[in-house]
């Protein structure tokens, strides 16, 4: 298998990294599993195999995990299912959740860091990481130079070639780029999560810094196929979710189809493209478990919003803040 041996996708420049990657990447959080309780429900591993390679096939070429997904199980999954094709993709995983002593906590001290690349790059298959980024740092160490350092020197040694940040908040990536260090920056953006319109996505193109939209689809709820009333299993993140939350999602869901005058069958591809329609995001990376939701995610690829579409998604946020 090549990549990209029965399709293509687009590609954007990943901001000052200058990597080339397909503007729809694999999220590769799902395929952790949920044995430890922080994904997204029961997975086998020889769908999650198939579902890289098939995303791969179709011309995906940017593939993101972090350690602490699976504790470390997403990551090998990926190493399996990319052997074949490591020089063709770009992988980028993440640091600072320790796992390794019991539990997890977040450490981001620089031995600690060289510590879990090694256990990360071991996982892989690989000698070295197209992008490694810090996981939902602390403001106090984004906003300190030092941090970043470790990072540095690890560029230097060829053990990663780029580095960035997974972000929670705006704020957080203002103090990011005003520092100046992170070529990347990975945030949840979706319909339901515009908060980066009002300046960051704005910034990032104004610095070149690349953006990473994550949980494009909400979590699932902007695939429609939730009704509100579901129980999640055990190990699942949604499980933990007030009733109100699944039930205002799931809602939102479907007012969200109905104002883009699609379908609750067609909502998810109109998530992506939403995301999609803004230069500053350089690949979304949707949550994928299954070959058929590969295939049904990359279908989005190529394709925008309308400015009218974007507008009124943008006045629907606006007035139904929290949902």
């Amino acid at each position: 298998m090549k990549v990209g041996d029965v399709g293509g996708i687009p590609s954007r420049t990943l901001g000052k990294t200058g990597l080339r990657v397909s503007e729809v990447g694999f999220g590769a959080w799902a395929i952790g599993g949920n044995e430890f309780g922080n994904s997204y429900g029961p997975t086998d591993d020889s769908t999650s195999i198939a579902a890289v390679r098939r995303a791969a096939e179709l011309g995906c070429t940017f593939f993101d995990t972090a350690d602490v997904y699976g504790w470390g199980h997403s990551e090998r999954i990926l190493g399996e299912a990319l052997k074949e094709t490591r020089k063709e993709v770009y992988l980028a995983t993440k640091v600072g959740g320790d796992f390794y002593h019991g539990g997890v906590r977040m450490n981001f001290s620089p031995d600690y860091i060289r510590f879990a690349l090694d256990k990360s790059l071991e996982r892989l298959g690989t000698d070295y990481l197209d992008l490694y980024q810090l996981h939902n740092p602390p403001g106090e160490l984004i906003g300190d130079p030092k941090l970043y350092d470790v990072l540095e020197e690890l560029k230097g040694e060829n053990k990663i070639h780029h580095y960035g940040l997974s972000i929670h908040a705006p704020w957080e990536g203002e103090l990011a780029m005003e520092v100046g260090k992170p070529e990347t920056l990975q945030l949840p953006f979706s319909l339901l999560r515009q908060e980066w319109l009002d300046k960051i996505l704005s910034l990032a193109r104004h610095t070149n810094t690349g953006v990473i939209a994550r949980e494009p689809l909400a979590n699932g709820f902007l695939t429609g196929k939730f009704t509100g009333e579901e129980t999640f299993p055990p190990g699942d993140i949604r499980s933990r979710w007030p009733r109100g939350m699944i039930r205002g999602r799931a809602q939102a869901a479907k007012s969200l189809a109905s104002l883009l005058g699609g379908s609750i069958e067609t909502l998810a591809q109109d998530a992506l493209r939403f995301v999609l329609s803004f230069e500053s995001v350089s690949t979304a990376i949707p949550g994928i478990k299954s070959p058929a939701q590969a295939e049904a995610d990359l279908g989005a690829a190529g394709k925008t919003l309308t400015e009218g579409q974007l507008k009124q998604c943008r006045e629907w946020n606006l007035s139904n803040a929290g949902a």
